[in-house]
């Protein structure tokens, strides 16, 4: 009788979709003068929302931003487009880490690392040139020679969970990825923020003060 009154077969939800205003392409992004004129080799095509270009806007002066959005309105390229920008803009780069990206899970990273490889491929098939720019992910899935390798050539962008920072920032092993952090660090991003709360909120919140401190030391 419960079956025949829908128990386990609730009405359907009806809602509406939310449409995100859009803004300008990369071509005239770069037209402007916001974008470095590398990324429209990156972002190939691309037409970006206008919340986007307010957020990359402010990131390309160095001011801090918070991306609250829908999902799949593109908030990973606010900051990805900002860290790009920067480090096609850098002249006689320095070999370092310059941002950290933190995810809360390995998952999202091994997403984002796929997204990375794609923007990569997208500059070398546009150009015919080498991608300059050089990311790794540093989790506890990496094998040792592979984390040794990262620990011996830095790259530009390093993306982690905020477990293996705290480790980073304190084991001998990384003292080489922890030296370039207190060095040469432009960004430091936190994806899905809203999950940092209560005692492992307190954790980051710590983690970021001391970040903040050694590199302003």
């Amino acid at each position: 009788s419960e079956i025949d009154k829908g128990k386990l077969w609730p009405e359907p939800l009806i809602q509406f979709n939310s449409a995100f205003e859009q803004g300008e392409s990369t071509d005239e992004l770069v037209n402007r003068g916001l974008f470095h004129p590398e990324l429209r080799n990156v972002f190939t095509d691309y037409t970006l929302y206008k919340h986007q270009i307010d957020a990359i806007t402010l990131g390309v002066k160095k001011k801090d931003f918070v991306v609250t959005s829908g999902t799949g309105s593109g908030k990973s390229l606010t900051y990805m487009a900002t860290i790009f920008d920067h480090l096609f803009r850098s002249d006689n780069r320095q070999p370092g880490i310059k941002a950290v990206i933190v995810y809360p899970m390995n998952a999202l990273i091994n997403s984002q690392t796929k997204e990375l490889n794609g923007y990569k491929a997208n500059y070398e098939e546009t150009t015919g040139n080498p991608f300059p720019i050089t990311f790794a992910q540093y989790t506890g899935q990496e094998k040792q020679d592979v984390r040794e390798k990262i620990r011996e050539d830095l790259p530009d962008i390093i993306l982690t969970n905020y477990m293996m920072l705290e480790l980073i920032l304190t084991r001998i092993q990384e003292k080489s990825i922890r030296d370039s952090i207190y060095k040469s660090l432009q960004f430091l991003v936190f994806d899905e923020m809203h999950t940092y709360r209560g005692r492992q909120g307190s954790d980051v919140a710590i983690l970021i003060r001391r970040i903040k401190v050694k590199s302003e030391n």
